[in-house]
């Protein structure tokens, strides 16, 4: 009998062991087909679409747009890998229901354990339609009956569920899972691109739809709408879903369209985006919930699709992170009238009802009174609900402010004992322990290198960039000479100028008894070795480095830092560029976060008239442009999709006139880069796998405002300021550049990301690669003044007030420091000094700028414009304009626009 046990437990062991070296797919296969594939398919065409149906399940097993029938949405690629019980398909739901007056819920699905469903006749609109009862498990007291149908050319995919018990019944979650191809797995960048999309929500109820967009970004985009009683209420991950995840797969979610079961379940105590509901059936009492599929012709087109869909579309500029000093303007439209806002928490914001534009979008100021989330709820003469989601911050120059002085105190890491030579520095953070981060399982967190490392120096420094401190740019001094220079960088040898990968390094034998965390499990690759600590090889880390120099440069050069040899600072970070080709020339062969700091880095050099170096490093950067434009996706990364390597791609790519993948790069990142009324997810670029890498929460999950929404902002806005009528690059590229500050807290402490998933919405609790983003902030944010043919004059970070002929706006940006009139395409940049005004006449193209105290600008207008001024010999010896205040008051310069002659 023992021997019998023992040879149980063996062979026990022995299965678990084999599940564990098998791959996800091989666990998966060896389940039995469960779609029966053998019995047929069906194929229909509608108005926009192609879609192929699995006869049994009449779930989907193709959808693809006329315009391109080799193209499909979904992951029909895979179906014969995914057919098998629990894995989704579109054409699936989950119910979870109890009966009136019970305490528990119950979950049913139509994926868990498929059978064949019940096909129903179909009539002039109906193409397909199933009982779908065969596949729910025994016992559910509702029936579910599903049609796929046609309206007016448009699909449709209703669901109608009856009670057939004798007692009501609660919906308490109903979900719809969306089920399209972002599974990258197996795929190079030139496959991905032509086969998967990226999708994201608006979770505005009602007013709510699903974009799916291809990956280049071009062409139409699909648009999941509700069409009956489907108001897009959460979003919710199906983790049950076991198609792998990771670097390569997001995941799938559902549409929620009641979600009082999960707020009461695995949501408890968490704050959701829209209050949930439920649905009650009394016996014998029905319910119809549809979805409907349409194409927007692109993605810039989607909310003109939505118009002509009748769907309400709202409008808020500059966009859905609202400064307390600033005031938003949101506008709306909709074919029904409003019958009330209401706003939560209460008091949260205020709205102002401002009138009708020309074509009737009803027009409202917004001001945000309480720091935090709010949630706007416009109710429409028909009943139809839609929600906006702001976040309300401090001022730009507060949140600003709260963050230097977070990093510079709160993290700022003091410790001559450090085994590591990390001290002084501003290490990473655990904001629920409150305690700096010294030693982690995962050793570039606490190196003080690679992202998640180097990210709460990085934003140290760049803060000073924008707003400097004399205590705080004392102590980034500290860290530049005793830890960052000969510490993280090489100071000599042949190998100076050479980044390492982290300061930190687990080698328990190496070091003194006690060194390493007993309660820490230090495990395979994630623990470094001192060798693999050591290696110069990692091309990404030495941006952070190059940036730190750079605005050193910029401190001593123009901010009256008089101790900081500037010279040297703009040296360094040229020889830290070099190095990066020298030392990582694998890695460098891809675009880098914040590589945008060589080209600005190449622009100094040139003006400071460093030849030489300037050449070289020109030389050096085409070398990579030109491999870039040999490709037909040029991004690549470590990673098999990325979206932070296109910053770079798309700075260096313009610079050279390679204006062709420029403009691929471009349309990819406004494909994972959406505009929609929700803040979390307006200019918020895709990125699903860094709270693994970079986060105290270690989960696949799409992160919300992760340091990829600043860098992306960086061509976005710089495209648009070649192509000032672009609205649309304004506003995602101007969301993307807010983001670094969304989710800064009130004591300034900066998180890794914001976490999307409705069991969480919080942000991670380690400051981790932040800094990439706040770089995206420094050097790309700005005030721009637009006018709109239909909303009007807009500021994007200012106010702006409308007095005569004049355009009055005041500058809300935290540095104060740039501004971009679109109607003359003229740049106003100060490179020392805050501008507090500038006031625009169009009709007589006169620009008064009004500077707080003494400022060096520069002015640039296209090259068929002058400038004129009264003002004689303004420039100083740097080519900068110059004002000098009188006893502290604000200078003016004033001049006027023409054409040259």
């Amino acid at each position: 009998m023992k021997r019998a046990i023992i040879t149980v437990l063996i062979l026990s062991v022995f299965a678990l062991f084999l599940s564990y070296a098998q791959s996800p797919w091989e666990r998966i296969a060896e389940k039995p087909p469960t779609l029966f594939m053998e019995q047929g398919e069906s194929e229909f065409t509608t108005q926009s679409f192609r879609l192929t149906l699995v006869d049994a399940a009449q779930v989907v097993k193709r959808l693809s747009p006329l315009s391109d029938t080799s193209f499909d949405y979904t992951p029909g690629d895979r179906i014969n890998q995914r057919d098998r019980d629990g894995l989704y398909h579109l054409g699936d739901i989950n119910i979870t229901i109890k009966k009136e007056g019970e305490k528990g819920w119950r979950r049913y699905s139509s994926a868990e354990k498929r059978k064949p469903v019940k096909k129903l006749p179909v009539n002039y609109n109906t193409i397909a339609a199933a009982d779908l009862s065969a596949t729910l498990p025994d016992g559910i007291p509702v029936r579910v009956t599903r049609y796929w149908e046609t309206e007016a050319g448009s699909l449709i995919l209703r669901f109608q569920i009856t009670n057939i018990s004798s007692d009501s019944i609660e919906i308490g979650s109903l979900g719809i899972p969306m089920i399209f191809n972002n599974i990258l797995e197996g795929k190079n960048l030139n496959e991905a691109h032509r086969d998967n999309v990226f999708f994201d929500p608006y979770i505005g109820m009602d007013a709510g739809y699903l974009q799916v967009n291809r990956l280049h970004g071009k062409g139409g985009s699909l648009l999941v709408l509700p069409h009956q009683n489907a108001a897009f209420e959460a979003y919710n991950p199906l983790n049950d879903d076991p198609t792998p995840k990771g670097v390569v797969f997001e995941g799938f979610h559902e549409w929620l369209i009641h979600s009082k079961a999960n707020a009461e379940t695995e949501w408890k105590g968490v704050d959701p985006w829209n209050e949930p509901t439920s649905t009650l059936l009394a016996p014998g009492k029905m319910k119809n919930f549809s979805l409907k599929f349409v194409l927007a012709p692109s993605i810039r087109e989607i909310e003109d699709k939505l118009m002509q869909e009748e769907r309400p579309v709202a409008m808020g500029f500059p966009g859905y992170v609202l400064p307390m000093n600033e005031t938003g303007k949101l506008f709306v439209r909709y074919s029904q009238k409003i019958d009330q806002i209401a706003v939560y928490p209460e008091n949260a914001l205020t709205i102002t009802y401002k009138g009708e534009t020309p074509n009737g979008w009803s027009k409202y100021e917004i001001k945000g009174n309480k720091w935090g989330r709010a949630r706007l709820s416009i109710k429409y003469k028909d009943n139809t609900l839609q929600t906006i989601s702001y976040k309300v911050i401090k001022s730009q120059e507060q949140v600003v402010d709260d963050l230097g002085n977070f990093l510079t105190t709160t993290q700022w890491y003091e410790n001559s004992k450090d085994p590591f030579g990390r001290s002084p520095s501003v290490m990473n953070y655990d904001y629920e322990k409150k305690e700096i981060l010294t030693q982690e399982r995962r050793s570039w967190f606490v190196g003080l290198s690679d992202e998640a490392g180097a990210g709460s120096w990085l934003a140290a420094v760049m803060k000073q960039l924008v707003q400097p401190d004399k205590n705080e740019v004392k102590k980034i001094k500290r860290f530049l000479n005793e830890t960052l220079w000969g510490g993280i960088q090489h100071a000599a040898d042949s190998t100076k100028y050479g980044v390492r990968k982290s300061l930190f390094y687990y080698e328990p034998e190496m070091m003194p008894a006690g060194t390493y965390s007993d309660s820490i499990r230090f495990r395979g690759w994630e623990a470094w070795s001192i060798k693999n600590a050591e290696d110069l090889g990692r091309s990404y880390n030495y941006p952070h480095v190059a940036a730190a120099h750079w605005v050193m440069y910029h401190l001593g050069r123009n901010r009256g830092y008089d101790d900081i040899d500037w010279k040297s600072s703009l040296e360094n970070a040229y020889h830290t560029a070099i190095a990066m080709i020298k030392f990582a020339p694998w890695y460098a062969q891809f675009g880098q976060m914040e590589g945008s700091v060589f080209l600005y880095i190449l622009l100094d050099l040139q003006l400071e008239g460093f030849t030489d170096m300037a050449s070289n490093l020109e030389t050096e950067m085409k070398k990579r442009a030109d491999h870039w434009n040999s490709l037909e996706y040029p991004f690549g990364s470590e990673m098999p999709w990325d979206s932070t390597g296109q910053e770079e791609v798309y700075m260096w790519t313009s610079y050279f006139g390679y204006k062709d993948k420029a403009d691929v790069t471009l349309n990819a990142i406004l494909a994972y880069m959406p505009t929609l009324p929700h803040w979390g997810y307006n200019g918020s670029a895709r990125r699903y796998w860094d709270f693994v890498y970079g986060g105290k929460m270690a989960r696949i999950e799409r992160q919300l405002h992760h340091y990829g929404s600043g860098l992306n902002s960086i061509p976005v806005l710089s495209a648009y300021r070649d192509n000032p009528d672009d609205f649309y690059l304004l506003r995602v590229g101007h969301a993307g550049s807010m983001g670094p500050l969304a989710n800064i807290t009130q004591d300034g402490f900066a998180p890794a990301a914001f976490h999307s998933y409705p069991s969480t919405l919080e942000i991670d609790g380690y400051a981790g690669d932040y800094g990439s983003g706040f770089y995206g902030y420094a050097v790309n944010s700005s005030t721009y003044v637009y006018h709109h043919p239909e909303f009007g004059w807009i500021a994007f970070s200012g106010n702006i007030i409308e007095e005569d002929d004049w355009i009055k706006t005041e500058i809300t940006t935290a540095g104060k420091n740039r501004i971009f009139i679109a109607p003359e395409l003229l740049k106003i940049k100060t490179v020392s000094g805050q501008i507090n005004q500038v006031n625009y006449n169009p009709v007589a193209r006169e620009v008064r700028i009004v500077f707080e105290g003494d400022a060096q600008f520069d002015i640039t207008v296209p090259g068929n414009h002058k400038i004129l001024t009264s003002v004689e010999n303004t420039k100083n010896e740097k080519g900068y304009y110059e004002m000098k205040s009188k006893k502290g008051k604000d200078s003016i310069f004033c001049f006027k626009i023409e054409e040259n002659k």
